[in-house]
């Protein structure tokens, strides 16, 4: 079986193509691929079937345990032609998440336990208030609970994830960790009164362990290294809500936010739901289009999508 391989500009990548045998998979030709090029390993690869001209649509990604075979066009079984993007140096996402996380986690505490305000302009005395006492130790526990999270439970669809990530990724939580703790722990913080910030932080650590338990369910729906395929989540929270893990995630910072009540506190909430409401909407559209009730599929049950009773 021949395999020509083209980048998106229609210029051959490998001259004169490559042999497979019948049976190869697209696995099969990564791996030839990087013998190659000694470049581009495979999960730097994205293989893609070539559009008809004119055509604006997606082009059809080939799946790496997917068979070269499918992809064949009827009664051209023995070639196939494939489009190469080469997606840049890859990181496992496990890499990716132990940074972003490890930034705020460490961040945070040196607002709380060092004096630095007195390099940024203030001279008089600090006191530190019990609510930022708690409010560290619930800083804390969040991104403790997520490095643990990143190692012991999620599974991945993707296995990697662009180097680039790490920077834009860094400077999200890095910058959020230091706006929020330079606000909370400010020598001239107000804090809330003693039965809000109860309310506030019993609300939120409750959202934390609620959110924990969601992210073992989704665990269980994924064989070892993300295989599985989509299947319609159940259980808990997700009997109602598609997306239960990012609602107990906004909700837990709610809480958090309830019990410190800081302008930057907020503007970190609502950045963060939106972000995650618009992730949430593309995966209430995606299994509602998968599981569409033909052709003997289930239908996806009807549910909020992220923010009930509001979305």
């Amino acid at each position: 079986m021949k395999i020509t391989v083209v980048t998106r500009s229609g210029k051959e990548l490998i001259k004169g193509g490559l042999e497979l045998d019948d049976s190869a998979t697209v696995a099969d030709l990564q791996d030839a691929i990087y013998r190659r090029t000694k470049k581009y390993y495979p999960s730097r690869q994205r293989l893609t079937l070539p559009l008809a001209a004119g055509l604006k649509e997606k082009p059809i990604v080939l799946q790496n345990k997917k068979s070269l075979k499918e992809y064949t066009k009827e009664g051209q079984s023995d070639e196939l032609t494939v489009v190469f993007k080469d997606l840049g140096t890859q990181i496992s996402y496990q890499i990716l998440f132990f940074w972003e996380y490890l930034g705020p986690l460490l961040i945070y505490p040196i607002f709380y336990f060092f004096n630095v305000y007195q390099y940024l302009g203030y001279k008089g005395n600090r006191v530190i208030q019990p609510v930022q006492t708690y409010a560290m130790y619930y800083w804390c526990f969040h991104y403790s609970k997520r490095i643990m999270e990143t190692f012991f439970i999620h599974r991945f669809s993707h296995a990697t994830s662009p180097l680039s990530n790490v920077f834009r990724n860094c400077a999200y939580y890095w910058s959020f960790g230091a706006y929020i703790a330079y606000y909370v722990n400010h020598p001239l913080y107000t804090p809330v009164s003693d039965l809000q910030m109860k309310i506030g932080f019993s609300f939120g650590i409750v959202c934390q362990l609620a959110n924990l338990y969601c992210h073992i369910l989704l665990r269980n729906l994924r064989g070892p290294g993300g295989s599985g395929g989509y299947q319609i989540p159940s259980g808990f929270l997700f009997n109602i809500v598609t997306c239960a893990n990012y609602t107990t995630e906004i909700y837990q910072w709610i809480g958090f936010n309830i019990a410190t009540q800081t302008i930057a506190g907020y503007v970190f909430v609502a950045v963060a739901a939106s972000i995650m409401t618009n992730w949430a909407l593309a995966k209430h559209r995606r299994l509602r289009r998968l599981f569409d009730g033909k052709d003997g599929r289930p239908k996806y049950p009807r549910r909020w999508v992220i923010l009930p009773p509001f979305l």
